[in-house]
């Protein structure tokens, strides 16, 4: 797992609290009041999600990114130390304020409001040339809610690989559903790219998966697309493969499952395994995440996550 450089893996994206009510008796409407059965303030944001759970699972990580001088920057920042993050990179900015996101969980799903906040103003120029030399891997998330981030994308990416660092990027939902990101510019700096199916559909502007990896033929990029119950699909060249999600009687929520679908497929690859043996384990790290509330919480250990897994049985869903 160690290596030459100082980081496994180099992160760079947004910082914000998640404040989760689970358990909704019903989702409220316009005028209405409902109740929820549960609380959960704590770090949010998808790319310190990953960051977090990655460095849970063994992998050295350092973390860029633009934060408030607030209290939600200090809770983003102190749980992203306590949980093994180096922070060197982050800056903390007293011009604007830490973004929020209200999470609304009833029954398997969820529906969110976020408040970007310090995110919307960190880019490129933010990130210190050094961060570049220290790590092996780069991996960005929620692009969407980085303008800066999303304009400097391809030379962020180019940066990297010239710095010999594979790369990785999960776009997240695009809130204003423009879905306008230039693929075709940063594809060919990209490892992998790790979306959702219905984000990979909305990017591609198709209506199925085959018409989008038709679109996105001629990349040496590797598509690993996520589908929920359905599991999730690693699509290279010719190459294709799925791996099923599992059915979890313990299912508390599914925030940052996603994320440390993410975080079990890279410290996978950076462990040197192949892709068939990198998507299991990514499986396995979502599905060990949705045993607990919030993104990190569930995640616990590379060895905690086989032990939690070990006897689940796959979902048995239509593809």
């Amino acid at each position: 797992m160690t290596g030459q450089k100082k980081f496994d893996i180099l992160v760079a994206g947004e910082l914000n609290a998640d404040i989760i009510f689970n358990r909704i008796n019903k989702m409220p409407q316009i005028g209405e009041e409902q109740k929820a059965e549960s609380l959960t303030v704590t770090m949010g944001s998808s790319t310190a999600i990953f960051a977090c759970n990655i460095s849970k699972l063994g992998i050295r990580v350092c973390f860029c990114g633009k934060a408030g001088n607030d209290s939600f920057g200090k809770l983003v920042t102190d749980t992203l130390e306590d949980n093994g993050v180096d922070t060197g990179y982050v800056i903390r900015d007293d011009t604007y304020q830490t973004g929020a996101t209200v999470i609304l969980g009833i029954q398997n799903d969820r529906m969110m409001v976020t408040y970007p906040g310090a995110m919307e103003h960190f880019s490129l120029r933010d990130m210190d040339d050094s961060a570049f030399h220290q790590a092996r891997h780069f991996h960005t998330s929620s692009i969407f809610f980085q303008p800066g981030i999303k304009r400097d994308l391809p030379e962020i990416m180019k940066k990297a690989r010239l710095h010999g660092m594979t790369t990785s990027m999960d776009t997240q939902w695009d809130p204003d559903e423009k879905w306008d990101l230039e693929l075709h510019s940063i594809l060919p700096h990209l490892d992998f790219f790790m979306p959702n199916e219905k984000e990979f559909l909305n990017l591609t502007k198709t209506s199925s998966l085959e018409d989008a990896f038709k679109k996105m033929a001629g990349f040496e990029t590797a598509f690993i697309i996520k589908r929920g119950a359905n599991g999730a699909i690693w699509r290279k060249g010719n190459q294709q493969f799925d791996v099923p999600a599992y059915n979890i009687p313990a299912f508390v929520d599914a925030i940052g499952a996603g994320d440390s679908f993410n975080a079990g497929f890279i410290r996978a690859f950076l462990d040197g395994k192949n892709p068939e043996i990198s998507m299991m384990e990514a499986v396995k790290t979502a599905a060990a995440s949705t045993m607990a509330a919030g993104g990190t919480a569930g995640i616990v250990s590379y060895e905690d996550i086989m032990a939690k897994t070990e006897n689940l049985k796959p979902q048995k869903t239509g593809k």
